[in-house]
């Protein structure tokens, strides 16, 4: 008993919350994780940067990271989590998806220092940071979909190999 104790509190956090790892997440779940706070840290970045040149290749990056991320997700996670996902979930990720393609192209159009392009932005990270939210929280699609009876983890490999195209058909570079 005293050994399942210690296991338990060797588990937990300072704060007494259980440490949440991505180390128990099918592969599938956390590559899109991964994306996630990629783009997360991208957007903090993008609020320090000063110079329009750094602006705009930071901005490109993200736009660029978007496109593959959604892109898979519609494509490959989405149609496959069908059943094993709240449809209603599903029908607001790609509603949100087309709302985040809509504004990305909006920035396109843009050159830093014009006006309302540093706002765009900015409301592009505060919609991304909602959508994962919706993702990634408790009962969300990541959690549905780790009950469901997709295998993530061949799904994963699959997802993986479609960004890697997506990434060289679109002139970024492959993880």
């Amino acid at each position: 008993m005293a050994t399942a104790q210690a296991k338990s509190s060797a588990s937990r956090t300072k704060s007494g919350r259980k440490r949440r790892t991505s180390r128990r997440d099918p592969l599938a779940i956390s590559l899109l994780k991964k994306d996630h706070r990629e783009v997360e840290g991208w957007f903090d970045e993008y609020e320090q940067l000063e110079s329009d040149a750094e602006k705009l290749d930071l901005f490109n990056q993200i736009a660029l990271a978007l496109k593959v991320h959604t892109t898979i997700e519609e494509e490959i996670f989405y149609p496959e989590e069908r059943g094993d996902v709240e449809e209603d979930m599903l029908d607001e990720a790609y509603v949100e998806h087309d709302g985040a393609k809509k504004l990305i192209a909006e920035i396109e159009a843009m050159k830093p220092g014009e006006e309302f392009y540093d706002a765009k932005v900015k409301v592009l990270g505060e919609y991304i940071k909602h959508h994962v939210k919706e993702e990634e929280q408790p009962g969300g699609i990541f959690a549905q979909a780790k009950k469901g009876d997709e295998d993530l983890d061949a799904m994963g490999e699959r997802l993986k190999v479609r960004k890697d195209e997506l990434m060289a058909q679109m002139g970024g570079k492959a993880n």
